[in-house]
């Protein structure tokens, strides 16, 4: 679970107006990279000031080869969900003097047997198979010679546990926030419909309306890309209404980038005039005008699990895990930065 307390990179790179990136290449000392001094001061400063304790930090070194747990991903260049997900497991791992060996396949079957075999010749702990869609899908044969868990997928028959974010329970407290702040007319900008992380939201949109007794109206729902392009058209078609939304919820954060760029463009105010509410949390909701309420994905703490879960028990768990996305509330859901609930 998310925890709430502990300061992160992101909070301090937040605080000294860098990405997350420069962060981390301060902090281990790469001094190679071109960073300028005051960067590094500002990120130090920071650091200083938060109390930022890199994790790991205070433990003894520990030596390599105690052991390893592979790691094999479909994809990982076409998003920044993937690398939060190696880092999180690659920690949580190092925590228990094991090493997190990673191979993007491209969903090729041939190279993942083979790296399985080899995995099976070293004696890994055991083997995390994860996707950059959160999908149903038929894990590799040679997954069966191993402990093995499913990060982000599941299997069907149920051969092996997995993680994968409650989708739509975060769907339904994004609704719920704004139906909080006494939004009624409250649109949906979906993704696409093949996936199923889009239609899981909108099933948490519609069901949050209903549990407050507003009825679904089908000319609020509008199908977007996942991209900016998507949420800019669909809210120029939502806004063209004669009975415009007083609040979006946009399936993601990029397209919700779209979507403060058309109400701009229409001479509205995001935040002011028209509520807006994303999901992802990726690293530029903080740093839109206003910066943009959202929903996290806990894809750090997915990676966390399936590393406990591999060394926690003698045998690997067997469900299908729905891990909680908290609601990270900025400025954007509320109309005028003034709360409702307060």
């Amino acid at each position: 679970m998310q925890k709430k307390n502990r300061i992160t990179m992101k909070d301090v790179a937040l605080r000294a107006g860098v990405s997350q990136s420069t962060v981390s290449f301060v902090l281990n000392g790469l001094e190679d990279m071109r960073i300028s001094r005051d960067t590094r001061k500002r990120v130090m400063s920071a650091v200083e000031e938060l109390g930022y304790r890199p994790r790991g930090a205070g433990r003894p070194p520990k030596a390599a080869g105690q052991g390893v747990i592979g790691l094999i991903m479909d994809e990982i260049a076409t998003s920044p969900f993937a690398s939060i997900s190696i880092e999180g497991a690659q920690e949580e791992a190092w925590k228990h003097n094991i090493l997190l060996e990673v191979v993007m396949t491209g969903g090729d079957a041939a190279y993942e047997a083979a790296v399985l075999k080899k995995w099976a010749g070293d004696n890994a702990i055991g083997v995390i198979y994860g996707s950059i869609l959160t999908r149903a899908l038929a894990p590799p044969d040679g997954l069966a010679r191993h402990r093995a868990v499913l990060l982000n997928c599941y299997d069907p028959d149920g051969q092996f546990g997995s993680i994968v974010p409650a989708e739509r329970r975060g769907g339904e407290v994004a609704t719920a926030a704004l139906i909080a702040e006494g939004h009624k007319r409250i649109a949906f900008i979906s993704g696409e419909p093949w996936m199923e992380a889009s239609d899981q939201r909108m099933e948490g949109y519609e069901r949050a309306l209903r549990a407050a007794g507003i009825p679904v109206d089908p000319s609020l729902i509008v199908e977007g890309n996942f991209l900016p392009s998507g949420g800019r058209l669909a809210t120029h078609k939502l806004m063209s209404q004669d009975r415009r939304p007083d609040a979006i919820f946009c399936a993601n954060d990029l397209m919700a980038v779209g979507c403060y760029e058309a109400l701009k463009e229409l001479g509205e105010r995001p935040g002011e005039t028209v509520a807006v509410m994303g999901y992802d949390d990726q690293e530029i909701a903080q740093h839109l005008s206003p910066p943009l309420s959202t929903v996290l994905l806990p894809h750090r703490e997915m990676g966390q699990w399936c590393v406990d879960s591999l060394i926690a028990t003698s045998t690997a768990p067997s469900v299908v895990e729905r891990m909680e996305c908290p609601l990270v509330l900025r400025d954007s859901h509320v109309l005028g930065g003034v709360s409702a609930a307060q």
